[in-house]
């Protein structure tokens, strides 16, 4: 998600409070907030998956190798 995108969410929430939108504009709204969040959730994803457990021991567990064994959908702990 680029900063062109996100400052257009911020204008398109800025002119919904002061004097609503359009069809149109709610309807680019709702698709831009979506890509956001889509974008946020790949973001933590990304670093989700990078963390490393070190045990005392000096065993290692990847964090992100676990939750792909399991086989459970992102959000679905």
């Amino acid at each position: 998600m680029n900063e062109e995108k996100i400052a257009r969410i911020n204008e398109l929430y800025h002119k919904s409070k002061n004097e609503g939108l359009s069809p149109e504009e709610a309807e680019e709204q709702q698709e831009l907030r979506k890509e956001y969040i889509a974008s946020v959730r790949n973001n933590l994803k990304g670093q989700l998956d990078s963390i490393t457990i070190v045990n005392p021991d000096g065993t290692s567990r990847n964090l992100g190798k676990e939750h792909e064994k399991r086989k459970l959908p992102f959000g679905k702990f």
